[in-house]
Order: structure tokens, then sequence, then C-alpha cells
């Protein structure tokens, strides 16, 4: 936000004519779409070089942000940036965008159609970040929600809860600035306001509550009583998570502590405290996907930024390195989307077509012996290769160079643990590990560990994809 503020496989086979599976193939769980109660917040006040200097740099390369994005110095009016942004998003199973917005007629305003159009061709949805721009009150709050929704609420992108009256979503940030709320009552019918606090002290009038604060997450303190008060009063709780928080190039001098990533680890405890203080909210809000300047992005960071500038990579996050890393927490989150929305995913299951069993590592070793499903993550690691993490959080490794059966067991991804996904054209899908060249196979008809030793597919060596 402001100075103060806190805060995927697509290449082809040339062995028996084989396409490798894109990063969501068909029937895989992106099939049922993004969730609507994740939502992330967006920010389209990049130009050419607007807000990319803050802090005193000089872009395209010297940029006021500690990552350096994949697509470097963007204009958030390039609607080639827009379309990416949300095949990005939809993509981390991410269903409403909340884009930020400075007031009627402003920068942020004038990027709203471009935003909409691009948002329903990816099946997203649009709410509102309602801003502190000079001279806010209730009462313009309220003369801003109306205009919002003369002005776009006829659009196919416009978001509205149905769980909660059909109602549009607005939330207001540093709503404490302003003691009293009372002019909200007029958009109650038509609108769910959510004020940025954890105290039910500060929230009469509004129809929700939200944290924003990437910091606080790591602790989340008051998230439970907040979602009990919620809970209790017919309002939405909408506690914030963020991978990591760092504003030193952008506000130099700034005394705001930093909450690092902690290769993930950071994240995970925030959506971990999001999903289990006081029980599932009613959504989760992401700080941020494109907040650049405070180091909270999801949005693809380069792993090969400037050099001589100080960047940061998202290098080691969940143990990707490279360009594997660039896209970690947008994967991330789709694994967390998984878990708090149930029926949205959850990853593949392998069922052998030798046996019609599906695959399981719950030994830690791979065999097609299982009656019930049983999900892999599919994790890209660039180039057309993907790694799988099994149920115990740890990635498959064709142990061995390929000369041990399949086990899941490591931390990180590499040689060993990358494969290809590679569609036979009759509905069955065969794993070729990278490490070898050889393909996995259901050894002894799925009587035995999967290995990777076959030369050629068969039987043993196709399975099925199947989803929850």
């Amino acid at each position: 936000m402001h100075l103060t503020r806190r805060g995927l496989l697509g290449a082809s086979a040339t062995a028996l004519g084989l396409s490798v599976l894109p990063l969501a193939p068909r029937g895989a769980s992106a099939a049922a779409g993004p969730a609507p109660n994740v939502h992330v917040f967006y920010y389209p006040w990049y130009g050419t070089y607007r807000h990319w200097d803050q802090g005193g740099h000089t872009p395209p390369q010297d940029l006021g942000a500690n990552y350096y994005p994949v697509r470097g110095a963007y204009n958030s009016g390039d609607a080639a940036v827009v379309e990416q942004h949300m095949a990005w998003i939809a993509a981390a199973g991410i269903g409403v965008v909340v884009t930020s917005w400075w007031g009627q007629g402003s920068y942020e305003d004038n990027l709203v159609p471009l935003i909409l159009d691009a948002a329903a061709r990816n099946g997203l949805k649009v709410a509102w970040h309602l801003e502190p721009y000079s001279g806010r009150t209730a009462a313009s709050t309220v003369a801003d929600i109306n205009f919002i929704i003369a002005r776009y609420g006829s659009h196919a992108a416009f978001y509205r809860d149905t769980a909660h009256g059909n109602r549009g979503a607005y939330y207001v940030f540093e709503s404490l600035r302003i003691a009293d709320w009372t002019a909200l009552d007029q958009v109650r019918g038509s609108s769910i306001v959510l004020a940025q606090t954890t105290d039910t002290s500060k929230v009469a009038h509004f129809g929700g509550m939200y944290t924003y604060d990437g910091i606080a997450a790591a602790t989340a303190p008051g998230w439970a009583n907040a979602n009990a008060y919620c809970r209790a009063n017919g309002l939405v709780w909408a506690p914030s998570v963020a991978p990591g928080y760092i504003d030193d190039r952008a506000v130099p001098g700034n005394t705001t502590p930093t909450l690092g990533r902690d290769n993930g680890a950071a994240y995970d405890r925030a959506w971990n405290n999001a999903l289990t203080q006081g029980g599932a909210p009613s959504w989760v809000s992401i700080t941020s996907f494109n907040e650049w300047h405070e180091g909270s992005s999801i949005e693809p960071a380069s792993s090969n930024p400037p050099s001589g500038y100080g960047y940061l990579t998202y290098s080691g996050a969940y143990g990707l390195t490279g360009t594997a890393a660039e896209t970690a927490y947008l994967t991330r989150t789709k694994y967390w989307v998984d878990r708090f929305v149930p029926g949205t995913g959850g990853g593949i299951g392998l069922r052998a077509r030798a046996n019609g069993r599906f695959v399981t590592a719950a030994t830690g070793t791979l065999i097609a012996s299982a009656t019930a499903w049983e999900p892999f993550e599919q994790v890209p690691l660039g180039g057309g290769n993907v790694a799988l993490r099994a149920r115990n959080g740890l990635f498959v490794c064709a142990e061995n160079a390929g000369a041990a059966p399949l086990v899941a067991n490591r931390a990180t991804a590499g040689a060993w643990e990358s494969f290809q996904l590679l569609n036979n054209g009759d509905g069955s899908f065969s794993l070729r590990a990278n490490v070898n060249g050889r393909y996995v196979c259901a050894e002894n008809a799925g009587a035995a560990a999967l290995i990777a030793n076959r030369t050629a597919i068969g039987q043993w060596e196709r399975f099925d994809l199947v989803t929850p």
C-alpha cells in the first residue's frame, strides 16, 4: 500500500509422440474453478514508471521493492499484464480480486474496466479495497460504494456473495481513522463493508472484519475472538494472510519490523492461523498479489533480478530453487485454498491401470495398493518438468537415480524428484523420471512398489488421473 502500510507443464515430448500434461490437466482439481471465498489484494497503481520509483529509485532496473517482478517494472494499464495477472490468480485457486481503489476518477478507478474484463475471462470476480484518499469520510465512502455499484455493478465480474445476501464486498483500509461510521447503514442492504481491525468495539455499522497486516498474521492476535464475534453477530470474518513483509528499499530508514518468508514457512503459519483461530473463517484475504513495495507479493518474482541492487528472490521456498521457485507462492496458495474450500481441489490421484488400485505413499514407498483416492500435489519445476508432493509433505523421489523404488522422502525437489507427466492419448498418463529417462512402472502388476525402470509404455506404466 502507501508508504507506511504493513502489511505452472507446457512442453512437447518427442518420444512416442506423447504430449506433456499442463499444470492443470483436464478433469484435475483446477476444473472446479477458483474459490469465491478466497480473496487477494491487488494493486493497479503501477505505470511507466509510476510507483516503481518509490523511495527515490530509478526504474526500470532500480525499483522501490526488495523483490523484482518476473515481468519487470510493468504498467498496470497494459492489457497483457493484467491478463497474465488474472490467469495467475485463477491458477492459484483464488476467486476474488480485491482491487485497490483511490476514489472516483483516480488512476486506479480508470483501470477498473480493464480489470473487470480480464477477471471475467479468467472466471474471477472483483471486489473493492477502499483506500484512505485525502478527504475520505464515512459519507464519501457511502457515495463511493453507490458510485461503484452504479458504474460497475452490472458487469459479469462484479463480486456478490450469495452466502451473505448476494451483496458486494468493500474492504475499508485504515477504517479506524474515522470514528463514526453510522452512514454505512445506508448501504448495508447492498454491501458488505469490512473494517480493518480485530477490535470488536470498533465495528458498529460494519458488515465484517479483516486484518490486512501480514506481520500480525504470524501470531494472529485477537483473531479467535474476532472470529467468534463475527460468527455470533452475523458478520463476515476475513483474516488476512501474507508470505512476508519487507519495505527497506521502498521506505529507506523505515523502522517497521521485517517478517522474513522463512522459505515459505511464514506463509504456512499465517494460513494455519487463519483456518484454526476460532474455526474456519467466512473468507480468507491474501496480502497481497502485488504490493511490491512491502515485499508481500505472491506474484512471481524473478530468480535472476538485475544485479547490484540487493534484490531478494523466492529461492528456497518450499524446497524450490531457480525459475521453479518463481511461482512457488502461487502454487502454495492453491495448496491452502484446497484445504480451506473442500471440493475445489486437493491434488491428483494416480490409479494404476495394471490393477485398478490407487497409488499410495502411506508408508513412504509408493505402491498401487489403495482402494481409496490419495492426492499428490503437482509442483511445476520449469522446462516442462513437475515434482509430486505426497500427503506427508515430502517430494516423491526416484531413489538411487531410479534404481530403487519411488519413495516420498525429500524435503526439496532436485534431479531425482523431477518427472514429466505424459498424455498417452487414450485417457491414461505416464510418468517419466528425468534422472534416468525411464517410465514409472507399477511393478508386478501393481503388487510391488512403483519404480522408474521401463524404456517403453505398456499397461503397467499407464495411470489414470483422478480428482476428488
